[in-house]
């Protein structure tokens, strides 16, 4: 298959994982349950597409820090994404979840002492100009939690940045289990907020919740293996850029069709810069 096939079934996972939360959007329940479900999908696909299960036992030190640590942020992130797109919508909150890619920019540079080109530069500003823009107020803006969109952006951001710091100081031979312990460890950390939220409210989630986990973690899995893929036949600056802009764009559309979602007209305005930034950022 080719590289441009897996970029594409990448994009697809993505955008479905966002509009899958969307639409299994419930009340009453325990928020954590199809969170929950998720994970739990992901550590079993993971588990079984482990080359060497035996590596399970030899996971290095780095390999076990870097995944724990990884799977606690993917919680925050995934927790903040499911709050925002209830109030926010999924649009913005696709978008702001995309701009994350700024927080492994910036710790590239202060960090690893990586030197952004002019171009990244520019696309740092427009991001800023963005968040403006979007933040600002019209008769036809809906965003009621703005702030939220700015954690789900730094949400995002740092559970990136946590994988940039595994490849640039872990062992590639170890990727596969650095991914399987990131979801067994969101998997744990999601198990113990669940049963403290059903503690308080004395509901664990319905049946439901948990197919619609299911139905978030296949893509969500799937997703980061197809990226992964199209990035050993593409060029990375190529590959993430399309696949920004992609999701970005497919959500956008898919949202305005299934879910009636209309941006105002300072929200356009910040998704074109937005557009417009990450294509800058990944060149």
């Amino acid at each position: 298959m080719s590289g441009w096939m897996f970029l594409l079934l990448a994009i697809l996972s993505s955008a479905a994982m966002t509009l899958v939360l969307k639409a299994f959007k419930t009340e009453g329940t325990n928020r954590y349950a199809i969170i929950l479900g998720n994970y739990i999908t992901c550590v079993i696909v993971g588990f079984f597409l482990l080359p060497d299960r035996s590596v399970i036992l030899q996971a290095r030190s780095l390999t076990l820090l870097c995944g724990v640590i990884g799977g606690a942020l993917f919680v925050l992130s995934l927790v903040l994404m499911q709050l925002s797109i209830g109030t926010n919508g999924a649009i913005l909150t696709a978008a702001f979840s995309r701009l994350g890619l700024v927080v492994p920019l910036l710790v590239s540079i202060f960090l690893f002492a990586e030197n952004p080109a002019p171009l990244q530069i520019i696309g740092l500003v427009l991001v800023l100009v963005a968040m403006w823009v979007i933040n600002g107020k019209d008769e036809s803006s809906k965003t009621v939690r703005p702030l939220l969109l700015i954690f789900v952006l730094l949400g995002g951001g740092l559970s990136d940045t946590m994988a940039k710091i595994f490849s640039y100081c872990g062992n590639q031979a170890q990727d596969s289990l650095y991914i399987f312990i990131v979801f067994l460890t969101a998997t744990i950390v999601t198990t113990g907020l669940l049963l403290l939220e059903g503690k308080k409210t004395g509901r664990y989630g319905t049946w439901k919740d948990y197919l619609a986990g299911i139905a978030v973690g296949i893509p969500n899995y799937f997703s980061a293996s197809f990226l992964l893929k199209s990035l050993n036949q593409i060029p990375a600056y190529i590959a993430y850029t399309v696949f920004s802009t992609g999701v970005l764009l497919l959500i956008t559309i898919l949202s305005m069709i299934l879910f009636r979602e209309k941006p105002g007209k300072r929200q356009m305005a910040g998704l074109g810069i937005i557009i417009i930034s990450l294509v800058l950022l990944n060149i």
